[in-house]
């Protein structure tokens, strides 16, 4: 850039950098800049809840109420999935242009605040460091988020979408084309769009917590818009109770569905001639030890080590899908989910019950609006979770790790183990074939070398990951409990483990070791998120009234102000010549110091930008001084 509008903008943009530098303990000619900025810049962070008395009304409301849905499933196993499926069916097709608007909705909101002049805001001190190793933080995310459901529909949904692919799709067209919408459309729902709902919520409490020093919970979130004594109160509580119910039956269904494949493995290697009530009975139950033992050592200690080991694990079965299947076409699907992915999406984000012709509702109603809300009704488990390990991470870091790390992962886990199990099915192994979607990864692994040994580390990973999801819920439900603790007492954490496992195995075996009663529960999950989107919008009003009021977005308003000052004073008193200079605020020595300056020179002004003589000599002087320095 040159010419007058150049020189005038890098003349600015000096002066901002200089302020940057001394706006703290310095004025600026034109405009004042306070000290005390720098004292907001520290927020209460010191006094945030670390208290562990237990909410009795919300922990022993949320109770009562889990434990009546058990007692219904438990004396009326079909009357609960028949009510909970006519609901279901009723909120799909009245609500489901909600959840189609409020997943691309989160994806605009998160992207748009990492890439605004909020990104270098730190969730927490200024200039606080992030508690957790990128790797070990990475690591967390997955083992509480997806890690189970990867395992479990890694290879079972990109095959579901070849063999049947979407309405709206070419069923009858050649394998390369069904291969690449099963890719697109699994992406599509794993990626990019599940990351950005958890993210929205795990930075609305981030934020909440680390930097306004509230309670780390979903009601406190929303005090910039009710106030504290709403937020704190019965609102408040009513957000939190929804909160545990969603993360409470959201992850037993999970847990339960982890249970199921878990018993198939161990059919598969021969330890069990058969999957039943016993089976289902003892795998539970083995899995709950661990839990307890991990919810008893604390977060840096236990959960973090577990966390390392899924990574290690997970990335050894990846490696040998990768290597002894279909290498090339796995790399051929790397590039090519991606542009598949990217050129069907406004397809695939727009489709409707009256855009996509017959059998589109009843399909969206299976996945794509299940998917969302089904994540959502995750958000209170995976957005607190990840807020609780993401402290001293800036905004921008916070986005870019919760949203585009887990989604090239999720790509590439796709890749292996979906561009396989097609692969196989392409070549006639009958992989869709097998009785149960749980045993679906058994039957990939078993069409390659060292069968007992890769499945007995897929078994291993399963209950690693079923230990780690079901430890993270403890806490999360822990911490809402206990008004926010940081830390939530042990004794809680456990009574919340041993619950959450009872709860799946309770319904697994009202269910006759079947998934009947796991979709019961898996849809009362679902069915809480239609309260919750409206929830999740109220956050986003709500962290963006934060923001708006954050001392470091005043300190560059204050910035600005003072430049804009400058400009103004300068071009009226001397016509569009002058110099910008910064000086210490100590009005007793006016020109001590050292004395920042910046020329500038407005549009349509002609020549160098000369100071005012006086002001000339006194800066021809220091220059002379600074030169021989």
């Amino acid at each position: 850039m040159s010419g007058p509008c150049g020189a005038f903008v890098c003349a600015s943009l000096r002066v901002v950098r200089e302020a940057a530098y001394v706006g703290l303990g310095f004025v600026m000619s034109g405009g004042k800049l306070e000290a005390g900025v720098a004292r907001d810049l520290e927020p209460a962070v010191e006094g945030q809840a670390s208290e562990r008395r237990t909410d009795r009304v919300v922990f022993g409301i949320a109770v009562l109420l889990a434990l009546a849905f058990v007692v219904w499933g438990a004396v009326a196993t079909d009357s609960l999935v028949s009510v909970s499926t006519a609901m279901l069916i009723s909120t799909m097709h009245n609500g489901g242009w909600a959840f189609v608007l409020a997943a691309p909705g989160c994806v605009v909101f998160s992207l748009g605040l990492a890439f605004s002049r909020y990104g270098e805001i730190t969730l927490g001190k200024e200039g606080e460091q992030p508690e957790f190793r990128t790797v070990s933080w990475v690591a967390m995310m997955f083992s509480a988020g997806m890690g189970l459901t990867l395992l479990f529909y890694g290879v079972s949904e990109p095959l579901a979408h070849f063999t049947d692919p979407p309405p709206g799709t070419p069923a009858g067209g050649s394998a390369a084309e069904r291969m690449q919408t099963a890719m697109s459309t699994t992406l599509f729902h794993w990626t990019l769009y599940p990351w950005a709902i958890f993210a929205v919520v795990g930075l609305a409490i981030a934020y909440s917590c680390f930097r306004r020093g509230r309670r780390q919970t979903i009601s406190a979130v929303f005090t910039p818009l009710v106030g504290e004594k709403n937020a704190n109160g019965a609102f408040g509580r009513v957000i939190d109770i929804l909160a545990l119910l969603a993360t409470l039956f959201g992850t037993a269904s999970s847990l339960g569905r982890g249970a199921l494949q878990i018993s198939s493995g161990v059919k598969e290697v021969g330890w069990a001639g058969s999957v039943g009530t016993l089976t289902l009975a003892a795998v539970t139950a083995g899995l709950a030890i661990p839990c307890v033992a991990y919810a008893a050592s604390g977060v840096q200690r236990g959960f973090q080590r577990l966390s390392n080991m899924n990574m290690v694990l997970a990335t050894s079965l990846a490696v040998f899908v990768f290597v002894e299947g279909p290498t090339v076409l796995t790399l051929n699907l790397l590039p090519t989910s991606v542009s598949s992915f990217v050129g069907d999406l406004p397809q695939l984000a727009a489709r409707t019950e009256s855009t996509a012709g017959k059998g589109v509702a009843e399909w969206l109603s299976s996945w794509t609006v299940f998917y969302w809300a089904w994540w959502i009704s995750w958000t209170p488990f995976v957005g607190m979770f990840i807020a609780r390990i993401s402290r001293g991470r800036t905004i921008r870091q916070f986005v870019g790790g919760v949203i585009l790390v887990p989604s090239v992962v999720s790509l590439i886990w796709f890749a292996a183990f979906g561009g396989t199990a097609i692969s196989l099915e392409r070549s006639g192994a009958g992989i869709s074939e097998v009785s149960t979607v749980e045993n679906q990864l058994f039957a990939v692994l078993r069409e390659y070398p060292l069968v007992g040994a890769t499945m007995l580390m897929a078994l291993i990973l399963m209950a690693t990951f079923f230990v780690s999801g079901a430890d993270a819920a403890s806490r999360v439900m822990g911490t809402l409990s206990q008004r926010g603790a940081l830390e939530p007492s042990r004794n809680v954490v456990v009574v919340w483990g041993l619950l959450l496992g009872a709860l799946a195995m309770v319904m697994l075996l009202i269910g006759g070791g079947g998934a009947e009663a796991i979709d019961g529960l898996k849809t009362l999950a679902v069915l809480v998120a239609v309260p919750f989107t409206l929830v999740m919008i109220g956050m986003c009003a709500a962290v963006l009234r934060d923001l708006r009021g954050d001392p470091l977005t005043l300190l560059g308003d204050r910035r600005t102000k003072a430049v804009e000052a400058a400009v103004t004073a300068g071009d009226d008193q001397y016509g569009g010549e002058f110099a910008i200079r910064i000086r210490p605020s100590d009005a007793s020595t006016p020109h001590g110091g050292n004395d920042l300056e910046a020329p500038a020179r407005l549009p349509g002004s002609r020549g160098p930008c000369p100071a005012p003589v006086a002001d000339r000599k006194r800066t021809a002087g220091r220059d002379g001084k600074d030169r021989g320095a």
